[in-house]
């Protein structure tokens, strides 16, 4: 059995710019382990939702000691309301910190891998262990908005997600722990322009470069 060679990608991007998708169909290509940075925020957002708890961080902590991101990758996490909630939770080092614990110890189990979120190159994958190749995705707003309006069946206004989504993006941008950033060498993916398939010839491209 040919051992595969040590392939390390970084996906960010702002909200519904494509990268989630993106980031499976190179995954899936490539056979690298998928990790989902906004989905383990949209859990914990889930989860507090419903829960309600008192004591946050004690609280998060004590979920993530037990629970697999094959278990979260299974669950329904893109609602609006919990939309709404995710990019205020993203905001707090605290919760950050955990996040990251959680994602660094799947990480560093794994050589092949392609992580995707908003600081995954700027910070998870910056160093021990650095990606090998980083994209960054951009997606005009009414593009963006309307695929999101259709991933969530219209069940909300139009007007209400696009709202959404640039609200979402401004609060990554100007949020002081891990800010989205295209780190200097990211390749930018410009997802409203390109289609799907386009997307993963333009980024298998450069993967082949430096396999």
């Amino acid at each position: 059995m040919v051992k595969l060679k040590k392939l390390i990608i970084a996906c960010d991007g702002e909200s519904a710019s494509g990268k989630s998708t993106a980031a499976r169909l190179v995954s899936k290509k490539y056979k690298l382990l998928l990790i989902n940075s906004g989905l383990i925020y949209r859990y914990c957002s889930k989860l507090i939702i419903k829960e309600k708890p008192k004591n946050l961080i004690k609280f998060l902590k004590k979920k993530f000691q037990t629970i697999t991101y094959k278990k979260i990758s299974k669950q329904k996490l893109h609602s609006e309301q919990i939309s709404n909630h995710v990019a205020a939770l993203a905001k707090k080092k605290n919760v950050r910190q955990i996040v990251n614990k959680f994602q660094l110890k799947i990480i560093k189990k794994n050589n092949r891998i392609c992580v995707e979120g908003r600081d995954i190159a700027s910070k998870i994958l910056a160093k021990d262990p650095k990606y090998d190749l980083a994209f960054y995705f951009k997606c005009r707003l009414d593009v963006a908005s309307y695929r999101r309006w259709l991933d969530i069946k219209k069940s909300v206004p139009l007007k209400e997600v696009k709202k959404s989504l640039q609200m979402r993006t401004s609060f990554d941008k100007k949020r002081k722990n891990s800010p989205l950033i295209k780190v200097k060498d990211a390749i930018l993916i410009k997802s409203d322009k390109l289609n799907k398939k386009e997307v993963l010839t333009k980024m298998s491209r450069e993967i082949n470069k430096i396999l």
